[in-house]
């Protein structure tokens, strides 16, 4: 690693959450807890869509590509950060662990951000041209969306980590987050940083803030075409509707607040990382499941029939 950054520095202490040793512990069964629940909940989905044939729309596809970042991005660091719980120096690799962290976390947050995108086209068309439904939403057109995404979330963070392969590091190492937060190491750097910060400003905080008005200005369209149809379809379209929004503004109001001033430091900051990195992916099982009947009647389905497999058996 010497070779490649010049660095001296070869790990970094992460605060983590609290120095206190009881909340600590506290944190340690809640979030065992809460990743249990994420990973049990994605793959729920998973399972739901895959086995359900009635639920092999494009919106579902959407929807389980959706689930498998979240899986992955609730990965890149709860693990570490639990295990770190019970641990009274919390240190990680500057390049297995730092760096590919940042790398990884911003390839799905940049996914993740362009495939609500596609969930919003998707959503435009079932509502607004519902009987060019399926001729428009094509497999090929899926997989183009689909593949954009992953193109987008690849390039968002290659873009911004190519640099920091020959960035030195001499100290002090010390990060206050749970994870490897780019801006924050960024900050630790032994040079002047300034035209990186402005980088990381234009790439992640514009990314963020422009996805998140393009999707407000898309639903709003589709919310006032959506006020003219009455009766059920109106309702039901409500509702995927408020589903959709919600993960949105949950998704990327940290991320907004976050990167846009990523060097201003806050105390919530601590807390909005948890909530997009933790929580939202809790939370989108949740939505898509809870607020959806044909989700929940596929699942009751596959309940039933294995049930009675059982039985038989």
């Amino acid at each position: 690693m010497e070779k490649t950054n010049h660095s001296v520095v070869s790990e970094f202490i992460l605060l983590g959450l609290s120095k206190s040793q009881n909340l600590q512990i506290l944190f340690f069964l809640g979030f065992s807890v809460v990743y249990g629940g994420i990973v049990l909940g994605n793959l729920l989905i998973l399972v739901t869509v895959i086995f359900d044939s009635c639920l092999h729309t494009p919106m579902y596809f959407l929807l389980i590509n959706l689930s498998c970042i979240d899986m992955i991005l609730a990965s890149f660091a709860t693990p570490k950060m639990i295990v770190d719980f019970l641990r009274d120096r919390k240190t990680i690799s500057w390049w297995w662990g730092c760096y590919y962290q940042m790398f990884y976390m911003h390839i799905l947050d940049g996914s993740e951000m362009m495939l609500l995108v596609a969930m919003a086209i998707d959503r435009y068309v079932a509502i607004c041209k519902p009987l060019r439904y399926m001729t428009i939403m094509s497999p090929r057109v899926l997989t183009g969306l689909l593949l954009s995404s992953y193109a987008v979330g690849f390039v968002h963070s290659s873009s911004q980590m190519a640099f920091m392969l020959n960035l030195p590091f001499c100290g002090p190492n010390v990060v206050d987050s749970f994870f490897c937060d780019l801006p924050l190491v960024l900050k630790l750097a032994c040079e002047d940083t300034y035209v990186l910060q402005l980088l990381v400003i234009a790439d992640s905080g514009l990314l963020s803030l422009v996805c998140f008005l393009l999707l407000l200005v898309s639903y709003t369209v589709i919310i006032y075409s959506v006020r003219h149809h009455t009766g059920s379809a109106s309702s039901k379209a409500f509702s995927t509707l408020s589903a959709h929004i919600t993960v949105v503004t949950l998704f990327f109001a940290p991320c907004v607040f976050i990167y846009v001033w990523p060097f201003s430091r806050y105390s919530i900051d601590k807390i909005l990382s948890v909530f997009y990195t933790i929580f939202t992916p809790l939370l989108n099982p949740i939505i898509y499941t809870l607020r959806n009947q044909e989700v929940k009647a596929a699942i009751w389905k596959i309940k039933t029939r294995h049930t009675n497999s059982k039985h038989a058996l």
